[in-house]
């Protein structure tokens, strides 16, 4: 019976000593990463990239309105090959 309870208290022990300080260390800093938000850089980086989207929306909308005038029916041509595909 004494052999038993070594056998279960040990581990239990070595856990709480060594693995779980060190699993809960792990977990806060992680945390405290993910709730910091975007630094300066990343602010900077995403700003930048909403401003590429931006433009390349603005010239998308210019090609679509040259491809209405030169050629009004594309949209529905278009569809009709991805319909056959």
């Amino acid at each position: 019976m004494e052999g038993w309870i070594i056998a279960i208290f040990v581990p239990v022990i070595v856990f709480l000593v060594v693995v779980a300080p060190i699993w809960i260390v792990l977990h806060y800093r992680s945390a405290s990463k993910s709730a910091g938000g975007l630094t300066t850089g990343e602010r900077g980086e995403l700003e930048d990239m909403i401003e590429v989207a931006n433009k390349m929306a603005e010239r998308i909308e210019i090609l679509e309105s040259i491809l209405d005038v030169e050629s009004p029916d594309w949209r529905e041509e278009r569809r009709d090959v991805r319909n056959q595909a």
